[in-house]
Order: C-alpha cells, then sequence, then structure tokens
C-alpha cells in the first residue's frame, strides 16, 4: 500500500450556493483522513472567478483533487489548466464547457429552464432562483427545513457567470470523474451525460437533485475518494 500522503481536496461550490453546502461531504472526508478546503467561489464571472481560484490553489502544497459543483465545474475546468498539482478533476453535477463555450449555452439545454429574478448591482446584474421555486429547481430531495436553510444562505450570480467564455479545457490532461444526479432539475441528466462523456470522464449516477452534496453527500464523499486514490 502507498505510503505517500493523501491529496488535498479543494471544493469548489456553484451558483446559488456557498462553501457550507459541502459540510456533509466534508466532515466524511475528514474522517477518512483527507484534508479539505472549501473555497468561497465569488461567482463574479467565469474568468475573475478561474483567477481567483487559480490564486488559492498556487497556495497549496502537494497533490489536489479538485472538485467543482454546478458552475463551480467550468471554474475547475478553467483554473486547473493553471496548477501542475491538481492530479483529478471531479464534477458534482458540474458544467463541463469546452473551450468557447459558456455556462448560459450549457444551461439552455435543459428544459424548461430554472425561474430566475434579477437584481441590478454596480458591476452588472446578479441572478438568483425565484425564492418560490427554489426548492423544486435545486434541492428536491431534501427535506423543507434544509431546503429553506439553502435558500437562505445562497449567493446570486453574477450573469458574467454565464456569459463569460470558456478558455481551457483541463479535462484534456487530467483525469476526471463525473457524479450526475437523476433528479436535477438545474442541468438535466441527458446534459451532464453530454458533457461528461465528451471529457473522457469516469461516470457514476446516483437518484438524486441538484443538491446532491446535501442530499447524498455519502455518495459524492465515494466519487471524491475514488478520484482520490488514483492520485497515489
Amino acid at each position: 500500500m502507498s505510503s505517500s500522503p493523501k491529496p488535498t481536496v479543494v471544493l469548489v461550490h456553484g451558483a446559488w450556493a456557498d462553501s457550507s453546502s459541502w459540510s456533509p461531504v466534508m466532515e466524511r472526508l475528514r474522517k477518512d483522513g483527507y484534508p479539505v478546503r472549501a473555497i468561497a467561489n465569488p461567482l463574479q464571472g467565469l474568468t475573475s472567478d478561474t483567477a481567483y481560484v487559480s490564486s488559492y490553489l498556487s497556495t497549496i502544497d502537494g497533490p489536489v483533487v479538485l472538485v467543482g459543483h454546478s458552475y463551480g465545474g467550468a471554474v475547475i475546468t478553467n483554473s486547473a489548466a493553471s496548477d501542475p498539482d491538481v492530479r483529478a478533476l471531479v464534477y458534482v453535477a458540474g458544467f463541463i464547457p469546452a473551450r468557447g463555450e459558456t455556462v448560459g449555452y450549457l444551461a439552455a439545454k435543459t428544459s424548461p429552464s430554472i425561474p430566475l429574478v434579477s437584481t441590478a448591482v454596480p458591476d452588472g446584474t446578479d441572478v438568483s432562483i425565484d425564492p418560490d421555486h427554489f426548492r423544486d429547481a435545486f434541492a428536491g430531495d431534501v427535506d423543507e427545513t434544509t431546503a429553506a436553510d439553502l435558500a437562505a444562505v445562497r449567493r446570486p450570480a453574477n450573469t458574467k457567470a454565464v456569459s463569460d467564455a470558456s478558455v481551457q479545457e483541463a479535462f484534456r490532461s487530467i483525469p476526471s470523474w463525473s457524479l450526475i444526479t437523476g433528479q436535477d432539475h438545474a442541468i438535466a441528466p441527458h446534459v451532464q451525460r453530454f458533457m461528461s462523456k465528451r471529457a473522457g470522464a469516469h461516470i457514476e449516477e446516483v437518484n438524486a437533485s441538484h443538491a446532491v452534496m446535501v442530499s447524498r453527500p455519502g455518495a459524492v464523499t465515494q466519487v471524491i475518494e475514488d478520484a482520490a486514490r488514483s492520485t497515489r
């Protein structure tokens, strides 16, 4: 058995979430001996968010397993290209854009689209899920109280998150895993399968909503640890 240290697992949340959404997964990973970091993704645009995460990655010594949920998948696809220590990518109900694609383009492949509300902010427009539809769109398989808590702490995303084009394809050179969520109303399962197969990812599926890291943290942890074992 390898005696090399376990890689650091870096978790990147997506839109309409925050780092606390990873808490059930972090608890399991730490119990299994993995160093864990959860980045507060700014959600201000794919270009700037990629730069932010890349800067954060540069502070971590040793091998990294980089995990992205939803929009976070697009961020890790771009930021991992700048860090040779990233040994595996894990997409959790994640967007996996090809070079030149936008998250908005990929999101439009899901029908019906998520009901959103917009707010004008100093640097453009922020969007968030209509509160009346948050549970159905994002967290259909969690209890009402937990869904309400997720809605209360969620963070809006600037429209540049969906309009900035992806410029890197880290999955071309870094092994990737993808957990597809079969009850997902935010990114349809068939869209997740299309992106995952195109990326050549190791695919696993679970019958869960978009909030799979909350509703099925064991399944998410298992995929991450499968990827982590490949780095040792």
